[in-house]
């Protein structure tokens, strides 16, 4: 009678489980923010309640992995139709995800780096009242065991290409976690995969499913790592799939004077009032550009180039975003421009004193002295600065190029204290990919005396060209 009974129950039939764990280690400082847990900062990162170790949540994981196979399958901003993560809150029947995504825990106690942080207004250059905080970042390095399992029922063929898709992301570190990933925040990769496989079906593989010790997060070490998801699930993604939309921008800079951006770290005796910002990488502490640092200066250049051609001020807020504390007339609206963080290799550190001057005696000011430590170039000096722009249209990538010439020029410096003549790069290489179109141009120049190389410069002067007709319409 039981029997008859269970017949006819409306109940899942879970044919497999797929079973994958991984090492997650994350390559900048990432921002997983509480948002109301109180501290000395602004904003402090989730921690374990018992053990103290950062905690990053399965549904964080798990909306930066919707958002990327829904870019990567049907291109930015297109209506999602995938069966991995189950329906939209929207949808009332909406099915229940076949993914289980569990919260991880670092594998040691976190190393916490401050960053501080400052709106400028674009007319005085100067500080915004009330628009300074600070928050707490995990340090590049920190590692979490990551696990997922995949329950099957049908679609078994596009659930495992799509879950490929979402890990294949982590892996090769395209796909960031935390907040302010548009700003360079949350890169991240998977070193090592392990994967189990359980056919349901068979009495045999379903006890080893029960026995699966899944209250152990880390990886098993008498168990095959793999290095390559594709190669441990046996599908081989085609990249012509990717249907994102975007133009990718890497160059190489030197440093063509010293180059100071705040870190506001600085709290001992015996260190300079003012030292330039670092990050630690590989255990080391090495001079950074920020992400936030850059894309401030870049859009207040923007402004000035829009404004100087006049009229159609909207395109600032289309590339850079809309912030709502400064326009609550607006919906706020995420920045299409991806600027990421710089380690400058090769640096030098030097001292330097100051003093300020009384204006009507032209003396020095009492109490003002104070000394400042920026990093100086030299030959070996390298700076990659990455910026990707999504859906980009002509006369964006035409505005982002005029950005660019500033840039590789020294008419447009970068950090604090360019009133004094700190700030200014030299370029020495641009690769510039637009996939839409599946063209690169090149731009390459030896040095400040050589002369520049530029790859089919009929192109790049096209957008520019758009870029007047737009702003001026």
């Amino acid at each position: 009678m039981i029997h008859e009974c269970l017949r006819y129950r409306n109940q899942r039939q879970i044919i497999e489980r797929i079973i994958v764990r991984g090492t997650l280690v994350l390559d900048t400082p990432t921002c997983l923010g509480s948002g109301d847990a109180e501290g000395d900062t602004d904003l402090v990162i989730l921690r374990d309640s018992v053990e103290d170790k950062a905690l990053l949540m399965g549904s964080s994981i798990a909306g930066a992995l919707r958002n990327y196979l829904r870019d990567h399958e049907y291109g930015y901003n297109a209506e999602e139709i995938s069966v991995l993560f189950g329906g939209k809150r929207s949808e009332e029947e909406g099915e229940q995800s076949p993914l289980i995504i569990n919260d991880a825990i670092s594998n040691t106690i976190p190393r916490i780096e401050l960053r501080d942080g400052v709106k400028i207004n674009s007319i005085t250059k100067t500080a915004e009242d009330g628009q300074k905080y600070d928050l707490e970042l995990l340090e590049a390095g920190t590692q979490f065991d990551i696990c997922f399992e995949l329950i099957i029922e049908n679609n078994r063929e596009q659930l495992i290409k799509e879950l490929v898709i979402v890990l294949q992301g982590l892996e090769s570190g395209k796909i960031p976690i935390g907040m302010k990933k548009q700003r360079g925040f949350g890169c991240c990769h998977v070193e090592e995969w392990q994967v189990w496989q359980f056919d349901l079906q068979k009495y045999d593989e379903r006890l080893d499913w029960l026995n699966f010790e899944h209250w152990n997060p880390g990886l098993f070490p008498n168990y095959p790592i793999h290095r390559s998801i594709e190669k441990a699930l046996g599908l081989f993604l085609d990249e012509k799939e990717d249907k994102r939309d975007r133009l990718t921008i890497h160059t190489t800079f030197t440093l063509a004077s010293p180059l100071l951006i705040r870190s506001g770290q600085a709290s001992s005796d015996k260190v300079p009032d003012v030292v330039h910002l670092k990050s630690r990488r590989n255990g080391e502490f090495q001079p950074v550009l920020s992400g936030t640092s850059l894309a401030g200066v870049l859009r207040h250049r923007a402004e000035r180039i829009v404004n100087t051609l006049q009229k159609n001020t909207s395109i600032i807020d289309e590339i850079f975003g809309v912030d709502f504390s400064k326009d609550k007339t607006n919906k706020p609206k995420a920045s299409r421009l991806i600027v990421h963080e710089s380690v400058i290799k090769e640096t030098t550190d030097l001292v330097q004193n100051r003093i300020a001057i009384d204006r009507f005696t032209g003396g020095a000011l009492h109490g003002a002295l104070f000394n400042e430590q920026p990093i100086f170039g030299s030959d070996k000096t390298e700076l990659k600065l990455e910026l990707e722009l999504r859906q980009p249209k002509p006369h964006e990538i035409g505005l982002l190029l005029l950005l660019i010439k500033d840039l590789w020029t020294g008419d447009l410096p970068v950090g604090g204290t360019s009133s004094i003549g700190r700030g200014r790069l030299q370029g020495k290489e641009a690769i510039i990919t637009l996939a839409s179109e599946n063209k690169i141009w090149k731009i390459t120049q030896a040095s400040k005396n050589d002369p520049l190389i530029i790859d089919n410069t009929e192109d790049l002067e096209k957008f520019v060209d758009a870029l007047n007709e737009e702003v001026v319409a």
